[in-house]
């Protein structure tokens, strides 16, 4: 058995995956590397089929039709033989010295007498064109390289949220939660990285910049100007959380403290997409994404729609709305949001 898989959903991406895979590469033996190919038209599925014939042991080549970046992380997922998974991206990679403590900790993890749900490293935006690289670390909210529950977990800030990038879930956690993410739909690893955690007893934190998030493409589906063009996709994701929050009744107080927390960032960058597109049918949108989450869970609302970000995301009429997109920056650059 694998001891860790690691899934690359690609869509199209001969330009940037070889870079990827060539990163995972030095994982050696211990790794099972799952290239994914979602229906591309270029050369993915060529390029994919390569490294598995090169590499056999390592690297397995699997094709499906397209079905978004959700199905292809279901298809990792399913066909995942290691005993902690992850998802790298396929235009981002990883850094070879964190990589290697990532292995050896997962390692030492599994001969203890621990199991641990979840492991989590820090991730580094490699925003094209910046000289400074904005590093995500959670050496203040976690313990540093020491098993721990949700009990020990420290305040965390609102620019302190788990990312798919910082992540390695116990595959059978996974699978015994039955997350599957949503086919054709953008911005599932919000899912991914919020949907299991009232299942995630115990963790482990590595402070170590492992996983590098490239940003910065014109297409990428994290530029606003995609976003607001595919807000319906954002506003989808935005209530099946607030429906995988609410079905959890019973949960680690400071579980549901973070959940809320995390759902406070996506609806407020749900609203402020919709601010920010300027049309009636977007603010009406909006509307409806409130009564959606008031007759979901009246508690949550309560906590979304009165807490700060929520009072400034629904500031009345026109010079209202000009105050939210401006509080919104203010809370971008203080809280650092992507």
């Amino acid at each position: 058995m694998k001891l860790l898989s690691i899934a690359i959903p690609c869509y199209n991406s001969e330009a940037y995956m070889e870079k990827c895979i060539n990163s995972l590469l030095l994982g050696g033996e211990e790794v099972e590397i799952l290239v994914v190919d979602d229906g591309s038209s270029d050369r993915t599925a060529q390029i994919a089929d390569e490294y598995a014939e090169k590499y056999p042991t390592i690297v397995r080549a699997l094709h499906q039709e397209n079905g978004g970046h959700g199905a292809a992380v279901n298809t990792g997922l399913k066909n995942a033989t290691g005993l902690y998974f992850k998802v790298v991206d396929s235009d981002d990679w990883v850094n070879r010295e964190s990589y290697e403590k990532i292995l050896h900790t997962l390692e030492e993890l599994v001969k203890g007498s621990h199991t641990v749900d979840l492991l989590i490293s820090n991730f580094v935006y490699e925003k094209q064109g910046a000289v400074k690289k904005r590093v995500m670390h959670y050496r203040h909210c976690f313990p540093t390289e020491e098993v721990f529950t949700w009990d020990q977990v420290k305040h965390m800030p609102k620019g302190k949220y788990l990312l798919m990038h910082s992540l390695i879930y116990r595959t059978k956690l996974l699978v015994d939660c039955g997350l599957e993410l949503p086919r054709h739909t953008f911005y599932v690893d919000n899912i991914f990285a919020f949907d299991p955690l009232p299942y995630v007893k115990t963790m482990y934190y590595v402070d170590t910049n492992f996983y590098r998030y490239f940003i910065g493409r014109d297409d990428q589906s994290v530029n606003e100007t995609v976003m607001i063009r595919r807000i319906d996709q954002q506003i989808r994701v935005n209530k099946l959380m607030v429906d995988s929050y609410t079905k959890h009744t019973s949960m680690n107080k400071r579980t549901r403290k973070y959940m809320i927390s995390y759902l406070d960032i996506i609806t407020t960058v749900s609203s402020i997409m919709l601010i920010r597109s300027g049309t009636a049918e977007a603010l009406e949108k909006k509307k409806e994404l409130l009564t959606y989450i008031k007759d979901t869970n009246r508690s949550l609302y309560s906590r979304l729609r009165f807490g700060l970000m929520g009072n400034f995301m629904n500031l009345p009429g026109r010079g209202g709305r000009k105050i939210s997109v401006a509080a919104y920056k203010l809370c971008q650059k203080f809280y650092g949001f992507n």
